[in-house]
């Protein structure tokens, strides 16, 4: 069954080895452009720099655009529970939680796709 990943390091890691990363790269791609948040990762973007990326962007997003942000969690579909229970005391650290489960469910959407094609 879907392996969860206990961080991102370990998502982007089996990413990597089972080669779907970059599957991985055109589904985030695709629903932040669904969203109307135009982000266009390359494929070529290693996993640490997607990392850093997605990090920065979703802290710009807590802070400046929050709608859009919220639309954005509804479309790729992270389940709010989840997100209800991160502490929002620091923002940097909450970007790096909703970071990770929004790679999170961008996996399983990839994994899910992948296995039973």
């Amino acid at each position: 069954m879907f392996p969860i990943p206990e961080n991102t390091d370990f998502l982007l890691a089996d990413a990597e080895k089972e080669n779907l990363y970059l599957n991985l790269i055109e589904q985030i791609n695709k629903d932040f452009n669904l969203a109307n948040e135009g982000i266009d990762f390359p494929l070529s973007i290693s996993p640490d720099e997607l990392k850093i990326q997605l990090h920065e962007k979703i802290y710009r997003m807590i802070q400046y655009k929050f709608a859009e942000y919220l639309n954005l969690l509804y479309i790729i579909d992270v389940p709010e529970n989840e997100i209800k229970s991160l502490d929002g005391s620091d923002l940097v650290i909450l970007a790096e939680q909703v970071a990770f489960l929004i790679l999170k469910r961008e996996w399983q959407k990839v994994w899910f796709r992948n296995f039973y094609k």
